[in-house]
């Protein structure tokens, strides 16, 4: 599925399609969009209201003939018309432009490791309906280690996790190819999702996706030895349907996590029993990079450090790591190792 180096060079675009955001890179430019992956349509015109950051605060709050979608779940567009409607808001002007000065416009775009072709195709169908010519399709894993700085092309083992919002993918790469690689059904949402039911079992109390975020800040200040034990939270009654807050320990909502991040680590565990003892034994040293937009979860580093017993180092802007390393590889920044052909003896 990864497409040659020299392929690449050759696109002038490059994007990212991820479930809670996506990102595109533009060559010789750089990072041109950022936003949520969140499209509002008007029910009785079918017009869009609003799209990115503006239609992420609507979910939850709009009336009936306002209805907050999703085109891009898992990492693959479910819906393709509504992706290219919100993608043809995001771009805007200049993207627009540059696209109208070059007719033969070639694009690059990232896929989850296994994705069926039937998701090949749905990606490839977004970017063409805006205008490219020709699409290529690159492993997220493989972008997201080049974004991360790692040294894939090497005959050395570099393991990478990029969790995302819906799923967490994991690989370990040698010669610039993935020797071993598992996809789980574990991400950011999965977890919002298991504090939410808990707060539901435990305190009957219904509680609003946008008031999760405040629980990860005090998961992450204790997890520093900061900040409080616990924390006041607002939310409905699922009893009265009356508003109400809570008093929640910061204990009990990592006990509430720790299931879905085990899935985690299982993934990690099935992935380094497929390789090679000499890839295993390099990854001792090296460790475990962690990429993506939920790779800041609370807890998340430090139990698969704990529970590894390896290195693991968390990427910087882990959320922009695949849009960058795909940037690199269409600014011609990536290389592979130079091999100098074998001479046969006469």
């Amino acid at each position: 599925m990864t497409v040659s180096l020299d392929q690449l060079r050759r696109c002038s675009v490059a994007v990212d399609l991820g479930a809670a955001r996506t990102r595109v890179y533009l060559k010789n430019t750089g990072l041109v969009v950022d936003e949520p992956s969140v499209a509002a349509v008007d029910c009785h015109t079918g017009s869009l209201v609003a799209v990115g950051e503006t239609a992420e605060r609507m979910i939850g709050r709009t009336p009936d003939h306002i209805r907050v979608v999703r085109p891009i779940a898992s990492g693959i567009v479910v819906d393709v018309e509504m992706a290219q409607r919100m993608l043809r808001h995001l771009i805007g002007d200049k993207l627009s432009k540059a696209w109208r000065r070059k007719p033969i416009m070639r694009a690059a775009v990232c896929v989850p490791h296994g994705s069926e072709p039937m998701a090949q195709r749905a990606a490839v169908e977004t970017l063409t309906g805006l205008g490219a010519r020709r699409v290529e399709l690159v492993d997220t894993l493989i972008a997201a280690a080049v974004g991360c700085g790692l040294p894939v092309e090497y005959p050395e083992a570099t393991m990478i996790v990029v969790c995302g919002a819906a799923t967490t993918q994991i690989a370990v790469l040698s010669l610039g190819a993935i020797v071993a690689a598992e996809t789980i059904p574990v991400g950011g949402e999965v977890i919002d999702r298991a504090v939410i039911q808990h707060l539901r079992n435990q305190h009957a109390l219904m509680l609003p996706s946008q008031a999760v975020r405040p629980l990860h800040r005090m998961l992450e200040t204790t997890a520093t030895g900061q900040g409080p034990s616990s924390i006041e939270v607002h939310g409905m009654d699922a009893a009265s349907a009356l508003a109400r807050s809570v008093r929640v320990d910061t204990e009990s909502v990592r006990l509430a996590i720790r299931t879905p991040l085990n899935s985690v680590l299982d993934g990690i565990r099935a992935v380094l029993r497929r390789c090679p003892p000499d890839l295993v034994a390099d990854l001792a040293d090296r460790g475990i990079t962690l990429a993506g937009g939920s790779a800041l979860l609370p807890g998340l580093d430090t139990m698969l450090r704990t529970t590894t017993g390896m290195p693991l180092v968390v990427a910087d802007s882990p959320g922009n790591c695949a849009v960058r390393g795909l940037g690199a590889m269409v600014e011609g920044k990536a290389r592979p190792m130079a091999l100098e052909s074998v001479q046969s003896i006469g």
